[in-house]
């Protein structure tokens, strides 16, 4: 008898999880699978055998690549996640003692654990920002003190494009930027996790607002948008990329089997599928925030201008939403909410969550 209980309890638990695990997931673009055509690219390139580390024939057109999408000066080097990307790329613009700028609200600063600072010994300022996006006059305070052997040499400003909030930089605020850092001898480091979504949105190349606005270093993001593993560290300083082999290796973001990193960025940035696959996550968060437009318990709370939406909601109906749909309360004072919409994010998906909003405010 026991063990039948026991034996039914587990097919009722695979049958829930199994269940659970069909719910579309609001939490963020990393839970969302892989695209399609990023996971034939990787089953084209398991064929026979290829030389290790980067040697192989795909990771070096897929130099090439980048530098087509991003022109010459681009050094592209795979590496396996964004974190990974955004402390090696800081890494090598920097020594111990210098200090790194960033909005108060930045990836690097929140929520990497501390890594950067503990890997680079960099001390982190966070500067304040409206909207996740720095101005010359805040970053301008902050460059002092250079010469002087008792305070932390200022290296680089890193911004986020979009930032954290969702926000965009145009390209004449990153231009003022770079010039800003550049007349300091520092450099501009854009942390690029959903580099994608803003081209799309900005509906121009990502060269037009890296490479040609001064921009130094880039982590260029794929996991968000479709990816099944992989970033790459892009350098538009050739000094900047003089040891960085070294620095990927002894910091552990040396994939062996690198074809099959390289593999996916030929298949996302060749023919701009990176672009449609967030042109959709774009456009879905547009339409999420229209399908909100009549419901006066949800208050928009921010510009929706890649894919995400924030929200301030009632605690009763964040409460009983997330029993239904899963997402993150990203400032518990105010009840504000984050909502991710994702390459296969449909308007199913967003009507079937509008409607649970209207019913639990109608019970």
């Amino acid at each position: 008898m026991a063990k039948a209980i026991g034996f039914f309890f587990i097919i009722f638990t695979l049958r829930f999880l199994k269940m659970f695990s069909m719910l579309h997931s609001f939490g963020s673009d990393n839970h969302s699978g892989v695209a399609p055509e990023i996971l034939d690219a990787i089953i084209s390139a398991n064929k026979d055998f290829a030389v290790a580390y980067g040697e192989d024939d795909l990771t070096k057109s897929l130099k090439e690549l980048f530098k087509t999408l991003l022109g010459d000066s681009a050094e592209a080097y795979p590496v396996f996640n964004g974190t990974g990307a955004n402390i090696l790329a800081l890494t090598a613009m920097t020594q111990p003692f210098n200090s790194i700028l960033c909005p108060s609200t930045a990836h690097i600063n929140v929520d990497e654990c501390g890594a950067p600072e503990k890997i680079t010994g960099c001390k982190l300022i966070a500067l304040e920002n409206t909207h996740g996006k720095v101005l010359p006059e805040t970053v301008r305070k902050e460059l002092k003190e250079f010469g002087s052997q008792h305070h932390s040499q200022v290296k680089v400003l890193s911004i986020s494009q979009p930032t954290e909030l969702g926000t965009l930089y145009t390209p004449s605020e990153i231009r003022a930027l770079s010039t800003l850092m550049h007349e300091w001898g520092c450099y501009l480091h854009m942390d690029g996790s959903r580099i994608s979504n803003a081209a799309a949105s900005l509906n121009i190349p990502v060269k037009e607002f890296t490479a040609d606005c001064g921009v130094d270093a880039l982590s260029f993001g794929g996991t968000k948008n479709g990816m099944l593993i992989g970033e790459a560290v892009v350098f538009f300083r050739e000094e900047l990329s003089t040891n960085f082999l070294f620095i990927r290796k002894q910091n552990g973001q040396l994939y062996s089997k690198s074809r099959f990193i390289a593999a996916q960025f030929d298949a996302f940035l060749r023919d701009g599928l990176n672009i449609r696959l967030a042109t959709h996550s774009n456009s879905m968060a547009k339409y999420l925030e229209s399908s909100l437009e009549d419901i006066k318990e949800v208050e928009i709370s921010r510009s929706v201008q890649t894919n995400v939406v924030f929200a301030r909601i009632p605690q009763k109906l964040c409460e009983e939403l997330q029993k239904l749909h899963y997402f993150y309360i990203w400032d518990q004072d105010s009840m504000e909410v984050r909502w991710m919409c994702s390459f296969n994010t449909t308007r199913e998906d967003i009507d079937r969550f509008v409607a649970d909003i209207k019913r639990i405010i109608n019970k």
